[in-house]
């Protein structure tokens, strides 16, 4: 019989395994390389288009935030004229009230038989004093007055008698209360 010895085969074939492990091991540590190395790269590229990102959206950012600040100022010059422009109306409606008051007083007094002294407004009531000749003429004043649908109360608050140019005239001082919404539209 014949003895083949295979041995070296052996040793060669194991050497040649030792082999192909030590170079598929290193092929695989280049491949792992390559591909962590395009990881890095990607990574960075993409970090680097993210902070460029960053920056522009921060400029934008800057840039909005003039304009917010010019539209704040803007807004509050807006409230100030709007303001300023209720106050003009407000003076405006305000100052027709005392001459149609003043008017309605007039039509309200008795010609040639009383005579108004003072005229005191407030917000909410109107003192008048005056002479008249008689305490009828006084009366009739006041039923004048809460007639007018001007007030809402019409009180008395006193009654005296005065000499003036050698006459006996009553002096009178009337309290009349404004009714809600005059008093109110006043106040505004």
């Amino acid at each position: 019989m014949i003895k083949i010895n295979l041995l070296p085969f052996r040793a060669a074939r194991k050497s040649e395994n030792i082999r192909r492990q030590v170079t598929l091991f290193i092929l695989t540590l280049v491949l792992t390389f390559l591909v962590m190395g395009y990881f890095q790269i990607y990574l960075t590229s993409k970090i680097n288009g993210l902070k460029r990102q960053v920056e522009s959206t921060n400029k934008e950012l800057q840039h909005y935030q003039k304009q917010a600040a010019e539209v704040d100022a803007i807004k509050k010059n807006l409230d100030a004229l709007q303001k300023r422009n209720d106050v003009m109306k407000e003076l405006d409606k305000n100052r027709k009230e005392p001459v149609q008051f003043m008017d309605a007083m007039t039509q309200l007094a008795i010609p040639n038989r009383m005579w108004l002294k003072a005229l005191t407004i407030s917000q909410a009531n109107v003192k008048i004093s005056g002479i008249a000749l008689d305490q009828k003429t006084t009366a009739d004043f006041m039923v004048r007055l809460e007639e007018s649908k001007l007030f809402s109360d019409v009180i008395l608050e006193a009654v005296r008698q005065e000499n003036i140019s050698k006459q006996k005239l009553q002096s009178f001082e009337i309290t009349c209360i404004k009714p809600a919404s005059t008093a109110s539209a006043a106040s505004k």
